[in-house]
């Protein structure tokens, strides 16, 4: 887990279950790609977490607004129950879509994603900093020689 201050940037932290593997994650019914029931149980799970993050004033306005106005970097610390068992990716896209769904965000606006895997047999778990980045740049836009 990486200590981090930031006193320009809005922050949210918090510690949510792991997500399902990819292979979890969806299922094929009549020719067609759904999300299974451990998906959206994840994704339940999330709503729930920010739910309560609201109701304790962690999630407020001016947090909200700010996520919603800038760009925004996206840091997940998976804690697994072993080392090679899961890919460290799989449980990115899930995680991104339920986070940013629940605060109502695009997750277009996710410009910076930090993953990292560690190992923690007894208390699995994914530790979560959405952070709203008010100094991002792209680089300069190039013209296409043709």
């Amino acid at each position: 887990m990486r200590e981090k201050t930031s006193n320009k940037n809005a922050l949210l932290r918090l510690t949510l279950p792991l997500p399902p593997s990819i292979n979890e994650q969806y299922a094929t019914v009549d020719g067609h790609r759904v999300s299974t029931m451990v998906a959206r149980q994840f994704k339940r799970q999330v709503r729930d977490a920010l739910h309560s993050l609201e109701r304790q004033e962690v999630i407020h306005d001016e947090l909200r607004n700010s996520l919603r106005q800038n760009y925004l970097a996206l840091f997940l610390d998976f804690y697994f129950t072993t080392p090679l068992k899961r890919d460290l990716d799989g449980g990115l896209k899930i995680t991104q879509d339920a986070l940013c769904e629940g605060l109502g965000l695009n997750d277009n606006r996710v410009v910076d994603i930090h993953l990292v895997k560690h190992i923690d047999p007894l208390h699995p778990r994914l530790y979560v900093e959405l952070e709203a980045v008010s100094t991002w740049q792209f680089d300069k836009e190039y013209k296409l020689l043709t």
